[in-house]
């Protein structure tokens, strides 16, 4: 999204697909120049060094997608040179249930949206609030979910996926140690496999609940009500994504009113960020900047003011130049104070009064 809007302003991309997903970066190196002329929309593929050694490099714009860490490293390599970055970082995305809620399809909106793409998605939710009286039903219809979804056994389904890699897979179950499991845990490090797992009785200062999951763990922190969980919410670093589920639109319009995110989704999950009308991005650390649609379009655009004045009617702007009189103030105070349309006034006047003003305020 980000190169092709990038392109359709006219400008020369260098592209730096993640190492992470070597497979999908090996494809872009491949295509882009079938298509694209190389010299001007270059794949550059590799990992920590051909990246530090891009940012040696002075561009207008870096766009990032990925985590927070390595988004400090860009935005401090763009800082050297004063560029301008967007950055997409993530984070732990909540979800909040709220007691008056159908949470028959809070389920199905929910174990779709965490477990779609083995939770690898910087938008899924990351964990779930909610109140105790709520989270056994809660479990129950994530598991009748789950296996019309994936059936009985989601290893077996053509639907589920993997992990990435072995790193992220044993980044992912060191993330389980200690944690109380109300449904899967099972995996098989030969596949990258790792099931749907929702697991309770989780407390805040948790292992699992100080970074980003970024896979199928879903924990579940119970809290009383709104209040508590907007509490909870505004504890954390502003998520890129928030989600609440609730009968009462009142409800959900107060955790956006009092909590701070990238984007927000009311009674479902991940959807906001299809619509490309709606800027899609995060805020402290979820990121900065945004795109989608036309918003893309105007990152990777510079909006220069430009103004070219015709040589004449100079007499017109004698009234600007020195030396000043006390005509040639009441003249200004009489153009700034008298309700004047300014679009009447037209560019020519416009300047001078701009001056004036100031001058009028150095001898105030």
């Amino acid at each position: 999204m980000a190169a092709d809007s990038g392109l359709m302003n006219g400008n020369a991309v260098v592209i730096k697909p993640s190492e992470v997903s070597e497979n999908t970066a090996k494809v872009l190196e491949k295509l882009i120049p079938r298509y694209l002329d190389k010299e001007l929309y270059p794949v550059v593929n590799g990992g920590i060094p051909e990246t530090t050694e891009l940012l040696a490099e002075r561009f207008d714009h870096i766009f990032y997608t990925g985590n927070t860490n390595v988004g400090k490293i860009i935005m401090s390599a763009a800082a050297k040179f004063l560029t301008p970055v967007t950055l997409e970082l993530g984070g732990k995305s909540p979800c909040y249930i709220d007691k008056d809620c159908d949470i028959d399809i809070a389920s199905r909106r929910i174990t779709w949206g965490k477990f779609v793409n083995c939770g690898q998605t910087c938008i899924a939710p990351d964990y779930i609030l909610c109140d105790k009286s709520v989270q056994g039903k809660l479990i129950e219809k994530i598991k009748e979910t789950l296996k019309e979804y994936y059936g009985d056994n989601p290893k077996e389904s053509p639907d589920y996926e993997r992990i990435i890699n072995k790193r992220h897979f044993k980044r992912i179950l060191g993330l389980l140690d200690g944690e109380k499991i109300a449904i899967g845990g099972e995996h098989d490090e030969s596949t990258c496999y790792i099931a749907p797992t929702v697991l309770t009785d989780v407390k805040p200062e948790a292992k699992i609940m100080q970074e980003e999951i970024f896979g199928p763990l879903l924990p579940i922190i119970n809290v009383k009500d709104a209040d508590e969980a907007v509490q909870f919410i505004n504890r954390g670093e502003k998520p890129l994504a928030l989600y609440a589920f609730a009968n009462n639109k009142k409800i959900i319009k107060k955790i956006i009113s009092q909590t701070s995110s990238g984007g927000v989704t009311g009674n479902d999950v991940l959807l906001h960020s299809s619509v490309n009308e709606l800027p899609f991005g995060g805020v402290g650390h979820s990121g900065m900047g945004a795109y989608h649609g036309k918003h893309t379009f105007d990152t990777f655009s510079h909006k220069r003011a430009c103004l070219i004045k015709s040589l004449s009617m100079e007499g017109v702007n004698k009234l600007r130049y020195p030396p000043y009189s006390q005509k040639k103030v009441d003249w200004a105070k009489f153009l700034l104070m008298s309700k004047v349309n300014k679009k009447k006034l037209g560019l020519v006047l416009l300047p001078f009064v701009a001056l004036v003003a100031a001058v009028i305020l150095k001898i105030i």
